[in-house]
């Protein structure tokens, strides 16, 4: 495989990184909470687009739709089930709640789809082109396309909308911006419900690519952890950054010294970017700064 083959894989690879993660971005950003169900979410997302495409019969834009409200409703009862757990900001309950949910989710997904690996295929996967001796499909392209659609769209609502201002307020002090006249509750429940929807878009524009398995949440979860701090806390355009140059050195690692030893040497990556730069990649606005 040649030397941009290698490249063209690290930037679509890195492109469906940071799109799995903006979610955790922005509710990192908002609520200053984690959610470790985060990857389950994503399992599920790409189990539904498959079973609306295969089963029902879908076609893969309507599969998408379903999936991204699938995502969106498991956000809305996950904050509903944590609501005081958030404004108390009881973070370890957090913690263990969200990964509690994520085994649930795991379960379920087993029991409703069974534990055989589901093969995913869309129009755009047959698809492909050649760009000097390296091949990209159509899928590769949409997964680029949205993942920068929806960063600049966020960086422009986050920077200049009263989304924003709400945003920064909130992550501030919650107290405080709901003495301001906010609705602190309906903002939490926002940002999950945007986090949710948010990862199962990424599955859905992602899950072609990969066999789907109810395990693959938690590489899911390693993945965005990776990102979100390699980017800065909260920074949408550092998890921009992050989740690209994460892409182009797994790729690059992978192709050239061994894919066994990738996730390795990524966490290697964040130690090393950590001491020298503490902040990580972080740049432009944050989700809640």
């Amino acid at each position: 495989m040649n030397l941009l083959q290698h490249l063209i894989n690290g930037l679509i690879l890195g492109h469906a990184y940071a799109l799995v993660a903006i979610g955790w971005t922005v509710l990192l950003g908002v609520a200053r909470l984690v959610n470790f169900g985060h990857g389950q979410i994503y399992m599920l997302g790409a189990f539904v687009t498959w079973w609306a495409v295969a089963r029902l019969g879908l076609p893969y834009p309507v599969a998408i739709g379903f999936a991204i409200g699938a995502g969106l409703l498991l956000g809305l009862i996950m904050q509903a089930a944590m609501l005081r757990l958030t404004f108390e900001q009881d973070l370890v309950s957090i913690m263990i709640v969200t990964l509690g949910f994520g085994h649930v989710m795991r379960g379920v997904a087993g029991l409703v789809f069974g534990g055989n690996p589901q093969v995913l295929e869309t129009p755009l996967s047959y698809v492909d082109f050649e760009l000097g001796g390296a091949w990209i499909t159509g899928q590769d392209v949409m997964i680029v396309v949205v993942a920068i659609a929806v960063f600049a769209l966020l960086r422009f609502g986050l920077e200049r909308g009263a989304l924003g201002r709400t945003a920064r307020m909130v992550a501030e002090d919650p107290k405080l911006a709901q003495l301001a006249g906010i609705d602190v509750r309906r903002v939490y429940f926002s940002v999950f419900a945007f986090e949710g929807a948010a990862v199962a878009l990424a599955a859905a524009l992602v899950a072609p690519r990969t066999p789907i398995l109810t395990n693959i949440g938690f590489e899911e979860v390693i993945i965005t952890f990776v990102v979100v701090v390699l980017g800065g806390i909260g920074s949408v355009g550092g998890s921009y950054v992050a989740g690209v140059a994460l892409g182009m050195f797994t790729a690059l690692f992978g192709g050239f010294v061994s894919p066994a030893y990738a996730s390795t040497a990524a966490f290697g990556l964040l130690i090393l970017v950590l001491v020298l730069r503490p902040g990580g990649f972080a740049l432009g606005a944050r989700a809640g700064r």
